[in-house]
């Protein structure tokens, strides 16, 4: 069974009815940034490389560019993978404009993919210490895991489906994965760092359920105020910070604005189009690129 080759009619998401033509459209470019799944490693690179300007450590090159292939070669596979199970079991209506996307190109992407990931597996293997080899395939496990219960008949245990949910999963592992890098080279605990980790983790389970509750039935009261609440803990966050640590205080004050800029994003989701809002949950997530650029000119 193939997908239709013609465009779906735009629909509003969050409410299942056709979205009215006046809504606000972002330039073509935006939309491609999210269509080609360029936007998950563009933030995974700006979070890693401020995770590392907060811990005060250096990055090799290599590094912001294993993390962009692993995370573009993931959130590639899973596109692809969501496209193909719609397919098999006929249920075309859970398909967004990024799944006909990829799978339309499919004989683009796949190659592409095999190759991103066949440079990560050669940076793994060339330029990472083996200390910290056996520390991330931990968090490699972790992601196996969830793929596996997600896309294939092998479940996740009942204990963990009921202890956390898919966007909670997804927010730790994404996390987990932006913080590995300045984890592995920090040589003492960080408070002030950890307090940071958690406020990110948070933001990326946010997101996740933002971008859910816009694109479902569910209620969307609850993502306004849970926004909007985090936003406010980061900005507490970042005073407090401000007394001991002057870096982590500023990431702690971009994650703050992202949490309020995801909160309008909310709010004013009615006069935005689906796939606009849905690349703009991605953008307003990269408010620490103003602390990369600045760390970048420090010598």
């Amino acid at each position: 069974m193939a997908l239709p080759l013609a465009k779906p009619q735009p629909r509003c998401e969050n409410t299942g009815a056709f979205a009215p033509t006046h809504r606000w459209q972002a330039p073509r470019v935006l939309h491609l940034w999210h269509l080609t799944s360029l936007d998950a490693p563009t933030v995974a690179v700006v979070w890693t490389l401020a995770f590392a300007w907060t811990a005060g450590v250096r990055l090799d090159a290599w590094v912001p560019l294993l993390v962009a292939c692993g995370t573009w070669t993931a959130y590639v596979g899973d596109r692809l993978l969501d496209a193909h199970h719609a397919i098999q079991s006929g249920n075309l209506g859970a398909l967004r404009e990024r799944h006909y996307f990829h799978w339309r190109r499919r004989h683009v992407l796949i190659p592409t993919a095999c190759a991103t990931a066949a440079i990560a597996t050669v940076l793994i293997a060339r330029c990472m210490p083996v200390a910290v080899r056996s520390r991330d395939s931990v968090l490699a496990a972790a992601a196996l895991m969830y793929f596996s219960g997600v896309h294939t008949a092998v479940r996740l245990p009942d204990w963990l489906r009921r202890l956390a949910s898919k966007e909670l999963l997804v927010g730790l592992l994404f996390t987990a994965g932006c913080a590995a890098p300045a984890l592995s080279r920090l040589h003492s605990a960080h408070g002030p760092f950890f307090a940071c980790l958690a406020l990110f983790a948070a933001l990326a389970w946010m997101n996740c359920v933002a971008i859910e509750s816009w694109e479902s039935t569910t209620d969307q009261t609850a993502v306004f105020r849970r926004t909007v609440v985090l936003g406010i803990v980061g900005i507490a966050a970042s005073g407090a910070l401000a007394f001991t640590d002057m870096r982590a205080s500023a990431l702690a004050c971009s994650g703050a604005a992202s949490a309020l800029l995801l909160a309008l994003l909310d709010r004013k989701r009615a006069r935005i189009s689906p796939l606009t809002l849905r690349a703009l949950a991605d953008v307003v997530l990269l408010a620490p690129l103003v602390l990369v650029i600045l760390g970048a000119r420090q010598p």
